[in-house]
């Protein structure tokens, strides 16, 4: 027996998508927003999964990449399509998912969300984290995310030990970060299947 069989294998990082508008320009809000909460996230020990391409996807990889605690593997991306070229340059991880606008369903299954703007792609990423029990942060800005910051997407108890359970919302990139950081332990429920709702 070769190999030390007592040790453990290392702790999984978690897994925080970053998702938002797919075209922001240059150096504006929203882009420095998601570089910014991509590399605080790596910072604080996470990776980051997104759809790939670009906008706020592509600024939150860049951002991560540019963490001094940055390692191969940190940039995690579930493409629309079939051809992994289509990812943007700061990704590490390609899977083409080839699924269209059904991939927002496995990027909701992160261990957290981070809503920065957005349109209705956006918002289905967000109803569809609520319905998986996962830990969302929406940042207030312009787009879905700061429509649906500090509410609720609808009001099934997903928590009962968590009465405040709601979209957080967040004011910047620290901010948003520090809430997943405090709280993503506390959001750990899997999904179960959907079941007929009924009076048996």
């Amino acid at each position: 027996m070769t190999g030390n069989s007592t040790s453990q294998a290392p702790a999984r990082r978690r897994l925080v998508a970053v998702i938002g508008d797919a075209n922001v320009p240059a150096g504006s809000q929203k882009d420095l927003l998601s570089e910014e909460v991509g590399r605080l996230l790596v910072d604080a020990g996470f990776r980051v999964l997104t759809g790939g391409l670009g906008g706020v996807m592509e600024a939150a990889c860049r951002g991560a990449r540019s963490s001094s605690r940055y390692q191969s593997g940190d940039t995690v991306a579930v493409l629309p399509g079939h051809d992994p070229a289509d990812a943007n340059p700061f990704v590490d991880v390609v899977i083409p998912s080839g699924l269209d606008h059904v991939r927002n369903s496995i990027v909701a299954h992160a261990d957290a969300v981070i809503a920065i703007g957005g349109g209705a792609g956006t918002m289905s990423e967000i109803c569809l984290a609520w319905i998986y029990k996962r830990l969302i942060v929406a940042l207030r800005v312009e787009g879905w995310s700061g429509k649906i910051a500090d509410q609720r997407v609808d009001e099934r108890v997903r928590y009962p030990n968590e009465p405040d359970d709601r979209v957080f919302g967040a004011t910047s990139a620290a901010d948003a970060v520090r809430t997943v950081v405090d709280r993503v332990g506390a959001f750990t429920r899997q999904h179960g299947t959907i079941r007929r709702r009924g009076t048996r």
